[in-house]
C-alpha cells in the first residue's frame, strides 16, 4: 500500500459540483487538498453530450443565475461562456388536453383558463390570508408535519395544489406531493405563511425586513433578470470542468474510497482502490459529497446513528429521455420553456423541456430538441422498463402534449438514473437532526450534498461555500 507523506488539510469525496467547488473555495484559502473521485469523469449528475451537431444534456439542463453561482463561473473564467434564456419564454402546464400557459402575472392569472373562476377566487382569498388552520387527525399522525399537497390545498386551494404546484414537484423534483415535507421542500414559503398568516402578507413583511439589509450587486459579475435560466455555450458540463482545470492535480479519478477510520491525533486516514493500486491519504478534515446511500455506507463502521438516518432518505429512478424531431414534424409550433404534466392527465412522462427552444444554436438546422424526464417517486416502474419502451412511452406522450406527427424520433439519449434525486420526505427535517447529532462525534467530517437544503445547482454552490468557511475555520481552531 502506498501512503501520502503529507497530512492534508482536507480530503473531498466526490468531484460532483458539490466536492469542486468546495475544493476551488478550499483552494483559494490556501488550504492543501485532495479530491477523490470514484467514476472516471467529473461533474457527478450534470453529463452534457454532442453528437451530429446536436448538444443536450442528461441531468440537470439549467440553473437559476444566483449570485453565488455567478461569481463562480466569473472566478473560473466562464463568464464569456454564459449564456442566457428569454426570460419572457412562457411555462406550460398540460390540463384536459391542451397547453396552458403559467400564469406568471396578476393579469395573466385573470384571465388564464387553467384554473376556473372559483378556483381562482379560492387562491386569491388564501393567499390574503384567510386560510383554515392547520388541525386534523392526519396532523397528529405525521408527528403536526404537513405534507406539500396539504400545505398548499389549504392555502390555495385544491385547483392550485393539483395543476399548478404538483405538476411542478413531479417534474421539478421528481417527487410526490402527498409524501413530500412541505417544511423542507419549500421552507421559505411555509416561513412566509407563518410570519404573515398568509403567504401575501408574509411575502411583503419578509421583503421589508430583508430589503434593508440586502447587499449591492456585485458589479463583476454578469447583469441578469428575474426568471432567465442560465447555461453555456458548449453545455453546462462546461463549468465543472473550468474549476477542475483550476484545480490540476488535485483531482483524482478512479479513486474509489474503501475505508475511512480516524486517528488519535485529530486526523482521519483514508484507503483507496485506485489505477495504481491501494492508496492511503491522512487528512484533517473529510467532506463527503456523496449521495445519502453512499454516505451512509461509508459512516456505518464511525457512526450507526448518522448512518441509518442518512440511508433513511429515498431516491426514486428518472429517466431523462433527449428526442430530436424535424421541425415539420411539429404540427403546432410553440416558443416556451417547456411543459409540465399532472399525474392524473393520462400522460405517463413528468415534464418535457423545448430545449432547441430555450437556448437556440444547438442543433442542426431543421431540427427541434426535447428533453422528457420520466420516473419519479409516483412511477418506480419505470426501472423496469428497457430504453425502447421508454422511448416510445415518451414519443407517444409528446404526440398528445405537442401535437407531434408520428414519425421516428433521433434518439439522442435515454439515460436511467437509478437513484436520481433526494427525496425530503415527512420526517426529513428529524433525519437531519439524527444525522446532525451523529456527526458531533466525528468533529472534522463534513457533510456537503444535495439532500440537507436543496438540490439545484446554485444550492450546492451555496452550501460548498458554507461548508469551506466552517472547515476554515476549524482548521483555524484546531491548529
Amino acid at each position: 500500500m502506498s501512503t501520502t507523506n503529507q497530512v492534508l488539510d482536507t480530503l473531498i469525496i466526490g468531484a460532483g459540483i458539490s466536492g469542486l467547488s468546495l475544493a476551488f473555495n478550499l483552494q483559494t484559502n490556501q488550504r492543501q487538498i485532495l479530491v477523490a473521485e470514484s467514476q472516471g469523469r467529473i461533474g457527478g449528475n450534470i453529463t452534457t453530450n454532442k453528437a451530429e451537431g446536436f448538444i443536450w444534456e442528461e441531468g440537470p439542463n439549467s440553473f437559476a443565475p444566483t449570485p453565488a453561482l455567478l461569481k463562480l463561473l466569473v472566478d473560473v473564467g466562464l463568464k464569456s461562456e454564459l449564456v442566457l434564456a428569454d426570460h419572457r419564454l412562457p411555462r406550460y402546464v398540460y390540463w384536459r388536453g391542451e397547453l396552458h400557459s403559467v400564469p406568471m402575472t396578476p393579469p395573466a392569472a385573470i384571465t388564464s383558463r387553467l384554473l376556473s373562476n372559483l378556483g381562482k377566487l379560492r387562491a386569491l382569498v388564501g393567499a390574503l390570508g384567510f386560510v383554515p388552520p392547520a388541525i386534523g387527525s392526519h396532523l397528529s399522525q405525521q408527528a403536526g408535519e404537513e405534507t406539500i399537497a396539504q400545505f398548499f390545498h389549504r392555502h390555495l386551494g385544491a385547483e392550485v395544489a393539483q395543476r399548478l404546484v404538483a405538476p411542478f414537484v413531479s417534474g421539478v423534483y421528481a417527487g410526490d406531493v402527498n409524501q413530500l415535507s412541505a417544511v423542507s421542500s419549500f421552507r421559505r414559503v411555509v416561513e412566509m405563511a407563518e410570519i404573515g398568516g398568509g403567504l401575501v402578507p408574509g411575502a411583503i413583511l419578509q421583503r421589508q425586513k430583508t430589503g434593508k439589509s440586502r447587499p449591492q450587486p456585485d458589479p463583476n459579475l454578469p447583469k441578469t433578470r428575474p426568471g432567465e435560466l442560465g447555461s453555456f455555450k458548449d453545455g453546462l458540463e462546461a463549468l465543472p470542468k473550468a474549476i477542475a482545470l483550476k484545480l490540476g492535480e488535485a483531482v483524482k479519478l478512479n479513486w474509489s474510497l474503501v475505508q475511512l477510520r480516524p486517528t488519535d491525533h485529530q486526523t482521519y486516514i483514508a484507503e483507496f482502490d485506485t489505477p495504481t493500486g491501494r492508496q492511503q491519504v491522512e487528512a484533517r478534515t473529510v467532506a463527503l459529497t456523496t449521495p445519502a446511500y453512499t454516505t451512509a455506507a461509508l459512516l456505518q463502521p464511525l457512526n450507526a446513528q448518522a448512518s441509518q438516518a442518512l440511508a433513511a432518505i429515498p431516491y426514486p429512478p428518472v429517466a431523462c429521455v433527449v428526442l430530436a424531431y424535424p421541425e415539420s414534424a411539429i404540427s403546432k409550433p410553440r416558443k416556451g420553456f417547456g411543459n409540465l404534466i399532472p399525474r392524473n392527465q393520462g400522460i405517463r412522462t413528468l415534464g418535457t423541456i423545448w430545449s432547441s427552444i430555450l437556448f437556440p444554436g444547438r442543433t442542426p438546422p431543421g431540427w427541434q430538441v426535447f428533453s422528457n424526464f420520466i420516473g419519479g417517486a409516483t412511477d418506480l416502474e419505470i426501472a423496469t422498463l428497457n430504453s425502447n419502451q421508454i422511448v416510445q412511452t415518451v414519443h407517444q406522450d409528446l404526440r398528445r402534449t405537442l401535437q407531434i406527427q408520428d414519425v421516428s424520433p433521433k434518439v439522442l439519449a435515454v439515460h436511467l438514473w437509478e437513484k436520481a434525486i433526494p427525496q425530503y420526505t415527512l420526517g426529513h427535517q428529524q433525519r437531519l437532526e439524527q444525522i446532525e447529532a451523529g456527526m458531533k462525534q466525528l468533529p472534522g467530517i463534513y457533510l456537503c450534498s444535495n439532500y440537507i437544503d436543496g438540490v439545484s445547482l446554485g444550492d450546492c454552490v451555496r452550501r460548498a461555500q458554507e461548508n469551506a468557511t466552517n472547515i476554515s475555520q476549524y482548521l483555524t481552531a484546531t491548529s
